[in-house]
């Protein structure tokens, strides 16, 4: 089996095997590929998924090359689907949405109080009525860069 090359991002596994935070990640597949290409592709693409997570968890010792040492226990899941069609796609989201009321429940929080959500409200009002002074130099650069000024 070619493990091939992904068009996965190199830097972000980089710093998920060595960064000096945890970050959870996780891998969503589907055993049926959805294009008509080699099936090759897709096999390396599986490959690659799976090895990645694998050597999260396991990482590689290398005393003599720090830059090669890899501390290993890194947290992931694997999510494998046989076919992303309608039902699956939308039971995935129900299942996101469930973990994060869980989890919401689990820390005592309400996700549902959206105060978040509400500034972001307020802030896409002020873009709306076309007020600059509320807002900051990088959201006016992408207001610029998108013909919203």
């Amino acid at each position: 089996m070619w493990p091939g090359v992904t068009d996965a991002q190199h830097a972000v596994f980089q710093m998920l095997h060595q960064g000096t935070y945890l970050v959870p990640v996780e891998f969503v597949a589907s055993v049926t590929p959805g294009h008509n290409l080699d099936p090759a592709h897709h096999e390396a693409l599986l490959v690659n998924c799976f090895a990645q997570s694998a050597a999260l968890m396991t990482g590689k010792a290398s005393p003599a090359d720090l830059a090669r040492d890899y501390p290993g226990d890194r947290p992931s899941t694997t999510i494998l689907l046989d076919d992303v069609t309608p039902r699956v796609l939308g039971a995935l989201i129900a299942f996101y949405e469930h973990r994060t009321f869980v989890n919401a429940t689990l820390l005592g929080i309400n996700p549902f109080d959206q105060f978040g959500v509400e500034l972001g409200k307020q802030v896409a009002q002020a873009i709306g009525d076309a007020n600059p002074g509320t807002l900051d130099p990088s959201t006016l650069a992408l207001m610029r860069f998108a013909g919203l000024d």
